[in-house]
């Protein structure tokens, strides 16, 4: 937990208060009404289209158009949770002290370099020189530490990652000291995701709900929530400067509305889109389909609680075995690969486990013939209505066992949420995504209710590690524990898909539904 009374020290700020500062107040775009366009609009695109795309407030022509599923409703990555916020804006318009590539492996963000300490308890990190906010204000040292102490001060999404923080100082203008009462083995991690985002000091009144005030390649140049967000290249940016001059993100509801606008033209790309529409769009002229990685695990989940079947170590394993995780990965439109542990390719502690439960009914049925008749009857499955037909194989698969039969249960989401939240549940389809989210296995509190000391006792060690390699072999160990110990059944790690036109280039490929970094992003 982060000790909220952490000390924040500024013993080298270069700027002052009584300096006299921009004026940030923002002035409005001016509202396109323009009818002879809106009727071209209407005679180019359709009727359909019009109903579908937002006309945004900006009169800016858009570069390039990109297509989403997910508008956030607002610009405060502090206050707004949702990943779609941190997915449009970090690495955009914000800039974070550590970043990732899409190998989600840490790169140098604003920070350049870092050197932990050998115990663990002390960050240093170097800061880049020369950096300005798109208000023309100088980003140095004391603005990371005023950023880091809103966090925990405002106790924003997640903070929890930041762990035990004892200090944050500044000792000069380039470089930030990070002191922890104990070893938080991803720190760097942490500040590479919105905890890590560098905000002005002098701007802390800013309306972040509707505007933004960053240090990366683009700003914001109109924002309608739910609907539209305009961003245009920041000519002030400190490092290379983005190949397009404005990127317009739409927010469809509709995914044959999404096809269709890519298709007639109407955009140039949309990204993240489900493994359908990638599916039916593949092989169109002037488009073309990529897959890219992610960090998101699909899931059998066990309600490991005491008045559960799956409390038994045995009935875990059996339904491991009875479950044709490979079968299923090969089938599934938006699989990568089979899983068989908490641990994906791209976190750290990654170990292929899927060999440890093959497929193998023979030894699934010996296995449930150990309990009785009437112990061994019914189990309940219950899913959201994304992963009916997937809740279905998995019923099938099962009984082909003479027992136990499958009483299949597809929710909406709301008695869904309350039906996990109540317990009252023995297998479920999930996924999880995030890197180093398997801990939650160590929590008995948790939807699982998986209560296993050595599991707890080794993801405590993993935590306490002090150092990149003895992290990453501790949570190794841990993931191998309890899949071997059947906590669940972790079925395969989903792949995205991006959908764009042959016309464009410059555009990440992996890890989109986290982060789209688009500052090389262009049309020919």
């Amino acid at each position: 937990m982060v000790n909220c009374g952490f000390q924040a020290e500024s013993t080298a700020r270069l700027k002052t208060m009584q300096h006299s500062k921009r004026d940030n107040t923002w002035s409005k775009w001016g509202i396109f009404l323009g009818v002879a366009v809106a009727l071209g609009a209407l005679v180019v695109v359709g009727w359909t289209f019009m109903q579908n795309r937002f006309q945004p407030g900006s009169s800016l022509d858009a570069d390039v158009t990109i297509g989403i599923d997910d508008m956030p409703q607002s610009l405060d990555i502090r206050s707004d949770s949702s990943a779609a916020a941190e997915r449009l804006l970090v690495d955009n318009v914000y800039e974070t002290l550590v970043t990732v590539d899409q190998d989600n492996k840490l790169q140098p963000g604003l920070a350049t370099s870092w050197k932990t300490s050998d115990d663990g308890l002390t960050v240093t990190l170097t800061l880049q020189s020369g950096v300005t906010f798109s208000n023309g204000h100088t980003l140095d040292a004391s603005d990371a530490v005023w950023s880091l102490q809103q966090n925990v001060t405002n106790k924003v999404a997640d903070v929890d990652e930041l762990g035990d923080l004892a200090s944050v100082a500044n000792p000069n203008a380039t470089t930030v000291v990070i002191t922890l009462a104990k070893p938080n083995p991803t720190l760097l991690r942490a500040l590479s995701g919105r905890l890590g985002i560098v905000y002005d000091s002098e701007s802390s009144s800013a309306d972040y709900q509707r505007k933004a005030i960053g240090s990366g390649p683009f700003t914001v140049a109109d924002f309608q929530p739910g609907h539209s967000l305009k961003l245009a290249r920041s000519d002030t940016y400190h490092g290379t400067k983005a190949a397009s001059n404005v990127v317009e993100f739409m927010q469809y509801s509709d995914a044959d509305a999404l096809s269709k606008a890519l298709t007639d033209g109407s955009l140039d790309m949309a990204a993240p889109v489900s493994a359908s529409t990638a599916t039916g769009l593949n092989g169109k002229d002037g488009l073309t389909v990529k897959e890219g990685a992610t960090t998101d695990k699909v899931l059998l989940a066990y309600n490991n609680g005491t008045d559960s079947l799956l409390s038994d170590e045995q009935a875990r394993k059996a339904f491991r075995y009875q479950i044709d995780a490979a079968g299923i990965a090969s089938a599934q439109p938006d699989a990568a690969g089979a899983l068989g542990g908490p641990i994906s390719l791209l976190e750290p502690g990654y170990e292929d486990l899927t060999g440890l439960y093959p497929h193998d009914e023979n030894q699934a049925g010996q296995m449930f013939s150990y309990f009785g008749a009437q112990y061994l009857t019914t189990v309940n499955l219950v899913v959201p209505e994304e992963y009916r037909s997937l809740a279905e194989t998995i019923k099938q698969q099962i009984e082909r066992q003479p027992r136990p039969t499958v009483n299949l249960e597809v929710l909406s989401d709301e008695d869904y949420a309350k039906r996990i939240k109540d317990g009252k549940w023995e297998l479920t389809v999930m996924s999880m995504d995030g890197t180093d989210d398997a801990g939650i296995f160590a929590d008995p509190d948790s939807m699982f209710h998986y209560d296993h000391t050595e599991a707890q006792q080794a993801y405590a060690d993993a935590r306490a590690a002090t150092n990149d390699a003895d992290y990453e072999a501790r949570m190794k160990a841990y993931a191998r524990l309890i899949s071997e110990d059947a906590a669940s059944d972790w079925l395969y790690t989903r792949k995205c898909f991006t959908v764009a036109s042959t016309k464009v280039s410059g555009y990440p490929t992996s890890m989109i539904n986290r982060r789209m970094p688009l500052a090389g992003l262009t049309v020919k």
